[in-house]
């Protein structure tokens, strides 16, 4: 067993960063949309276009280009074939703390095969001629310049149009700048270091009813037909059972779901199979997706018999052959339903895909990303360790991702982002990364990851934490470093907050026509590969490990850690009610004679007043609630190690669970047999890990982990409590008993609203690593 890592050293601190929002700072003039970050001052360079430049040689051209210049700095744009009045139109942004000269220089050069010729220059002194801009202020205006030549002399050609001026990572020529922190990279690999806003994918289900087909002509009439119905939606595959009419006319009336991404790319294909003579294909039938009815309820879809095309291969040419056979679909696109693809526990977005049936937002969340400190070494350069690292968090469909930081173990950011709430039981994540593609790597590394449920926080409060990144390796636990977040949680609507509460997490629709369990996670798999495939296009491209890992791709596969975690989470809950029958234990040993005295004094005057019995259950609740709150969390919650089970876990269990999948330790026996018992082992690990969950909760209810939430329950106590003390407890036992066996025409498959609110209270699930 490994030794356990001192809990200090993975604990969250709560630090004071100099920054406007927390009310602590008052620096210079900072926009409020940066005020949960650290102001940066940065000298921008704007370099437009040149004008009239001198030529090289007979032909009257030149091949320009600039390079920016102050102290060791040096920028340089792209230059230009035979052309004296190029434009390029790029922003050069110079940290000011690492400044170490007084004279900025823009020097135009002429590229030449053996060396670059000196066509003109403007030097700018920091302390005079610079002005200083911060937006709202619009932006700087450029100006045209009569380039110098060495000496500072006006010279003849050549005039340049740029801008100089003093800023903060506010401006909005920061993200898409040259940074001097960069100036290793070379000019093709600044885009791949910065920072980007991007949007996942639109995402729909796609339902096939498959009904019915009419008129198959099979190959051998000789034998029964066994037939069934592929879809196939890009690389995702659904079948239908094989009928059982055997005959030319099966019938199934089965539903195919699959999942399809905006803009849609590809067509769904239907291919109608003959399994009795090797899969005979007896017909296909491509229907474009832009074209298929969409709906956000659960009305019914007209059906619509549709051809089946098939071809045969005729000397050579594929010959499309015409017949009768026709197939009778119901085929929508079902918007009513939020399509999975993050997990269920830490999910940042529950509404349904269709706009149509939106709820408006409830607040508004801002999360600033200031730094980090104490990253460990992620690759070897130049003989010693280095870390370029950037940030990427995940809220909704907005993904952002910061900056990279070239070769530091204390990166500084500053860099803030905001998202619309549209529920307050949602899930925020961070995740850290070091960029892999400075270094040819095909992928980005891991450095660790932090979560935040939004209801654990306080609405208009600024969180400013240092928050430790832990990663689980074959070794065992190990802390990379802490990240410093500023988080605020801002309500525009906290009646909207309040009541979201008391309605269903997911969609209506997800309770009146669920999907079976399993057809969840597959569809939650292909809706992933869908989401990294897409953003993997993007420019820069944010990567698919990155993708997978926040998204907990492989929360679902089986892990001995998170089984034993899970264990003792449920015995955590459970020792409550241990603890209870202690007491009773002790109480009836009259190991106190007081405390026993006491107790039958109440129960006297319960049983001679059973009317009080509810009134005092509930005031207990209440009293024991408003006790607890002065006692609530400060803090959001964190990566647990010791919840996760991960201080004590053996090297062979470690082993097991960064064993692949499926395994490759033994023969195929073994292989076969270790793969099932993972899969079974998942399921229990999944039961387990919900079980807890529902008694977390029931902790949570006066916990104020969640204030709204324990607020909303101890009104509800103290208002129970008066009302089951005016009405008389004979009443209220009826009602209760009428509504418990009311008629099932009003039921709903709707959750009541207590299970509503049952459901959004956070568990120690949101502290799981």
């Amino acid at each position: 067993m490994h030794q356990r890592p001192p809990p200090e050293e993975f604990a969250l601190r709560e630090t004071a960063p100099k920054i406007a929002g927390s009310g602590r700072y008052t620096g210079d003039k900072l926009t409020t949309t940066y005020d949960l970050v650290e102001q940066m001052q940065y000298l921008y360079v704007r370099v437009v276009k040149a004008k009239d430049l001198p030529p090289k040689d007979v032909t009257g051209s030149c091949d320009p280009y600039v390079e920016v210049k102050l102290g060791n700095y040096k920028g340089i744009t792209r230059h230009f074939e035979k052309k004296s009045n190029p434009e390029w139109d790029h922003v050069f942004a110079f940290s000011r703390d690492r400044i170490q000269a007084s004279v900025v220089e823009i020097i135009v050069k002429d590229k030449d095969v053996v060396k670059d010729d000196f066509i003109g220059k403007i030097s700018f002194e920091l302390n005079e001629d610079v002005p200083t801009r911060l937006p709202p202020d619009s932006p700087l205006a450029p100006q045209w310049y009569k380039l110098e030549d060495k000496k500072g002399e006006k010279i003849k050609y050549g005039e340049i149009m740029l801008a100089v001026w003093k800023g903060t990572q506010a401006d909005e020529c920061f993200s898409d700048a040259w940074h001097s922190d960069a100036a290793t990279v070379n000019r093709e690999g600044v885009s791949k270091i910065r920072g980007k806003v991007y949007l996942s994918p639109k995402l729909w289900y796609v339902r096939v009813n498959v009904i019915e087909c009419q008129d198959l002509i099979p190959g051998d009439r000789n034998k029964p037909m066994e037939v069934c119905v592929k879809a196939a939606l890009g690389n995702q595959f659904a079948r239908t059972k094989i009928s059982s009419v055997k005959t030319i006319n099966p019938v199934w009336n089965e539903d195919l779901v699959l999942v399809a991404a905006e803009p849609f790319e590809e067509a769904l294909m239907l291919t109608v199979e003959d399994h009795s003579t090797k899969d005979e294909i007896l017909g296909k039938c491509l229907l474009p997706l832009y074209s298929i009815h969409r709906r956000w309820d659960n009305k019914a879809v007209h059906s619509k018999w549709h051809n089946l095309e098939k071809h045969a291969v005729v000397s050579g040419e594929k010959k499309e052959l015409k017949f009768a056979s026709r197939i009778h679909l119901r085929v929508c696109l079902d918007g009513g339903y939020h399509v999975l693809d993050e997990s269920t526990n830490y999910s940042s977005d529950l509404r349904p895909t269709a706009k149509q049936i939106w709820k408006p937002s409830i607040g508004i969340l801002e999360l600033g990303i200031i730094s980090a400190k104490g990253l460990s070494p992620m690759k070897t350069r130049d003989g010693r360790g280095s870390t370029d690292a950037f940030c990427v968090a995940k809220y909704g469909n907005k993904w952002v991702r910061t900056r990279t930081i070239i070769d530091s173990f204390s990166p500084s950011w500053n860099e803030q982002y905001t998202w619309e709430v549209f529920d307050p039981c949602t899930v925020l994540t961070i995740g850290a990364f070091d960029n892999g593609f400075l270094h040819g790597a095909k992928s980005d590394s891991r450095i660790g990851k932090v979560r935040i449920r939004l209801s654990t926080l306080e609405t208009e409060r600024v969180y400013t934490h240092s928050y430790p990144l832990i990663a689980l390796h074959p070794l065992g636990v190990k802390k990379m470093g802490e990240v410093q977040l500023a988080v605020r949680f801002s309500c525009t609507s906290y009646i909207n907050m309040l009541h979201k509460y008391s309605q269903p997490i997911l969609p209506k629709m997800h309770y009146v026509h669920p999907l079976a369990m399993s057809q969840t996670d597959k569809l939650r798999h292909h809706a992933i590969q869908i989401v990294s495939t897409r953003l993997a296009r993007a420019e820069p491209p944010l990567r698919r490990d990155v993708v997978e890992y926040m998204l907990d791709v492989s929360s679902h596969l089986w892990s001995v850690r998170r089984s034993k975690a899970n264990f003792f989470r449920i015995v955590n809950v459970v020792s409550g009610f241990v603890g209870l029958v202690k007491w009773l234990d002790a109480v009836c040993q009259w190991t106190n004679p007081l405390t026993t005295l006491l107790i039958h004094v109440l129960f006297v005057l319960l049983i001679l007043s059973p009317e009080l019995i509810l009134p005092t259950f509930f005031l207990y609740l209440f009293v024991v609630g408003i006790w607890r709150y002065r006692r609530k969390p400060r803090h959001p919650p964190h990566m647990d190690i010791r919840l996760s089970h991960a201080d004590a876990v053996s090297y062979d269990e470690l082993d097991e669970e960064f064993d692949t999948f499926p395994t490759s330790k033994g023969p195929n026996v073994v292989r076969m047999r270790y793969d099932r018992l993972r899969s079974i082992g998942g399921r229990i690990q999944t039961v387990a890990g919900d079980l807890a969950t529902q008694g977390e909760r029931f902790h949570s209810l006066l916990s104020w982990r969640d204030p709204r939430a324990s607020a909303l329950f101890v009104t509800f106590c103290l208002v129970a409590a008066v009302v089951l003390y005016v009405i008389p407890f004979q009443v209220v036992a009826l009602l209760f008993v009428f509504y418990v066996l009311r008629h099932p025409r009003f039921r709903t498959k709707v959750p009541s609203m207590p299970a509503s609110f049952f459901r959004r209270l956070p568990s120690g699930a949101d502290s799981m690593l």
